[in-house]
């Protein structure tokens, strides 16, 4: 049984290798992509003129349409992020992508973000996303570059069968004979060793230690990678919660100051959300409600109020929250802040750093090891 399961677990890494070593390399440096754009490029993220009012911002559709003035005729804005922070600019992103194009120009048709001074008007920057580093370690991160439809298909794949490299990983970890000198052999690394010896105990020792976070990567991946699966594991995990009678809520009267439902919109979240992280806000058809995501704390997205808005009268149509979702869809909230390592806030994301690390190692061990087998037997 442990040479099929030995042959299992070595062409599968064969086949998954390459693609395991470039998600998990660009993995490990999106970890901490929050903290390093605003180190990098404060003057994105950072208001530079001081000569203004900080008390009350420019309405945001006047906003929306300097943005859209700065950008050629037919680009347009569909996504804005506000920070309520004094000191920080708002982002408006103009995004437009080809979903069966195929590699990452085609892909994207256009990806830009401008930063603006939300007091002044003033245009700090404009960024070409399709060019920023951080967004191409995403895009290798997510499809490898090869565009959605085909390269999120490719490293979906080899994620659900990194998960039986890990599985099968561990029964080979396991000693033929548990002797305590055996145990010991497979729960440290000797580090004064032969150079062959050491590459092994690397592969398996960290290899072992490592798997929670394998397959708390996978798991969280696939959701990611294959919309169906999320939709099962959310069914799945409702089940086990007792139906609830849906309440009916009269929500909040939003008052019409201005004559742009959106602006109200957002005056109004402003006020109520004042230490907020972030307000991301999805600009949608005339026919569909404003869409408006409150993120309470930093970098996390499983904590948040989101606020859908009747275009025409400006009021609540209902307000989604972290605090009343089903089980299901709780538990799949927290997909992102697991995947990223978001979840404890530094402590867990230095640990998904080094685990993604590790991730990316095995692959380059386990092949040094199938090379140096290969030289002994020829």
């Amino acid at each position: 049984m442990k040479k099929k399961i030995n042959w299992l677990h070595k062409w599968l890494g064969i086949l998954t290798g390459s693609i395991v070593l470039l998600v998990s390399i660009s993995g490990c440096l999106y970890v901490f992509q929050d903290d390093l754009k605003v180190l990098f490029y404060p003057e994105k993220y950072f208001i530079i003129s001081e000569n203004h009012n900080k008390n009350k911002p420019i309405e945001l559709t006047s906003l929306i349409a300097i943005a859209e003035k700065a950008l050629p005729n037919n680009q347009i804005i569909s996504r804005v992020e506000v920070f309520p922070q004094k000191n920080r600019t708002w982002v408006f992103k103009a995004l437009k992508t080809k979903n069966n194009a195929f590699f990452y120009t085609n892909y994207h048709v256009y990806h830009k973000q401008v930063f603006l001074n939300p007091y002044t008007g003033e245009v700090q920057h404009i960024e070409n996303s399709k060019k920023e580093f951080f967004n191409i370690v995403l895009q290798i991160h997510m499809n490898l570059l090869l565009g959605k439809k085909y390269g999120s298909l490719i490293v979906g794949i080899a994620t659900l069968l990194f998960v039986i490299i890990g599985l099968s990983g561990l029964c080979l970890w396991i000693p033929k004979n548990l002797k305590k000198r055996n145990l010991k052999q497979a729960f440290t690394i000797k580090t004064n060793a032969k150079i062959k010896r050491l590459n092994y105990d690397l592969h398996n020792v960290l290899g072992f230690y490592i798997l929670p976070f394998v397959l708390i990567f996978c798991f969280t991946g696939l959701i990611f990678a294959f919309p169906d699966f999320k939709n099962v594991v959310t069914k799945s995990f409702d089940v086990f919660q007792s139906n609830k009678k849906v309440k009916s809520y009269s929500y909040e009267f939003i008052p019409q100051k201005e004559a742009n439902s959106l602006n109200n919109g957002l005056a109004y979240i402003l006020q109520n959300h004042v230490n907020a992280s972030q307000i991301s806000i999805r600009l949608k058809d005339k026919n569909e409600p404003h869409d408006f995501q409150v993120r309470l704390q930093k970098g996390k997205t499983s904590a948040f109020y989101w606020y859908y808005l009747n275009q025409t009268s400006g009021q609540i149509i209902n307000i989604k929250s972290h605090k009343n979702l089903s089980l299901g869809t709780k538990i799949t909230s927290y997909n992102y802040d697991l995947h990223t390592g978001n979840i404890g806030g530094f402590t867990t994301k230095l640990i998904a750093f080094f685990a993604a690390l590790i991730c990316a190692s095995l692959p380059i061990t386990g092949f040094i090891i199938w090379q140096n087998k290969r030289r002994k037997k020829s």
